[in-house]
């Protein structure tokens, strides 16, 4: 397969499939070369295609929390009331400004996911997707 811009979902398969093919190609030799260009050509058309939604912010501050070992208690300084904390979290209250300002501050997680989208479903995206690259990850 000659290496080009992939610009269909067929295209995208075939350079799929070939990656597959090369992949223990040693680095450096032409396969090794043709490999780490295909899997570039395959990363620019899926950000293309394919964009990544904001994960549900319960979603984004329960993944926070296994991240970091916190329990429902450690949300209390973030949150308020340990029943506040358990309301957020069961998805009966929303979190205000405050409580944004605090989780973002204290846990790194990035304003625009916690404020989220109205039309966003809950767990409909990876959370780990957004949260790898913020403060406090890992």
């Amino acid at each position: 397969m000659k290496p080009r811009i992939i610009k269909t979902e067929a295209q995208h398969k075939a350079a799929l499939a070939r990656i597959e093919k090369i992949f223990d190609a040693k680095p450096g030799s032409q396969e090794g070369d043709e490999f780490e260009l295909l899997t570039m050509l395959v990363e620019q058309y899926e950000e293309a295609t394919v964009p990544i939604e904001p994960p549900d912010p319960v979603a984004a501050i329960r993944f926070r929390m296994e991240q970091q070992n916190l329990t429902n208690r450690d949300l209390i300084p973030y949150i308020g009331s340990a029943s506040k904390v358990s309301e957020v979290l069961s998805g009966r209250r929303g979190l205000s400004i405050t409580m944004i300002r605090n989780l973002v501050r204290g846990l790194g997680i990035p304003a625009d996911v916690l404020i989220g989208k109205p039309e966003a479903s809950p767990g409909s995206n990876d959370p780990a997707e957004v949260l790898s690259g913020a403060r406090g990850a890992g």
